[in-house]
């Protein structure tokens, strides 16, 4: 399966917040929106960094109850993992495996068009082995077997 067609199923919005909102306002963010990804730019389609849940652990460990208060841009990640929407996923996978990330930014060109979670790869394979094994169940039992 193609990347582009699991954002089909899927809202490709893309939330952005700007280097200069702090980690607990993005904190917020992501507790309204129930989310855990942003991307950090300073203008609508720009992408200096993102900033996961993971990331703001990670600043507050190292910086303590500093962290809060810090500014994105000085905690974002800078090496942002990104795939084409004509990848497949178990490519897209193997990046999250390797990169240690839930998010991947997917880039048509040099467009950001979406975001790939772990959550999003978990959904697909359960509906794939849903799938396979309703079929072999109908073929099992004869059941709409042509």
């Amino acid at each position: 399966m193609h990347i582009c067609q699991i954002l089909g199923s899927k809202s490709p919005e893309i939330v952005s917040v700007t280097p200069d909102h702090t980690m607990v306002e993005v904190l917020r963010l992501f507790r309204e929106r129930n989310i855990g990804f942003v991307v950090v730019g300073r203008s609508p389609g720009e992408c200096l960094g993102t900033l996961s849940e993971r990331d703001c652990c990670h600043a507050v460990a190292e910086y303590g109850t500093e962290a809060p208060l810090m500014r994105v841009g000085e905690i974002m990640n800078r090496t942002v993992a990104t795939c084409s929407t004509e990848d497949f996923l178990p490519f897209v996978m193997s990046i999250m495996t390797e990169r240690r990330t839930r998010h991947v930014l997917v880039m048509d060109g040099n467009d950001a068009v979406g975001v790939v979670s772990i959550g999003d790869v978990v959904k697909h394979r359960l509906e794939e082995a849903l799938q396979a094994e309703r079929d072999m169940h109908d073929y099992i039992c004869g059941a709409n077997y042509r």
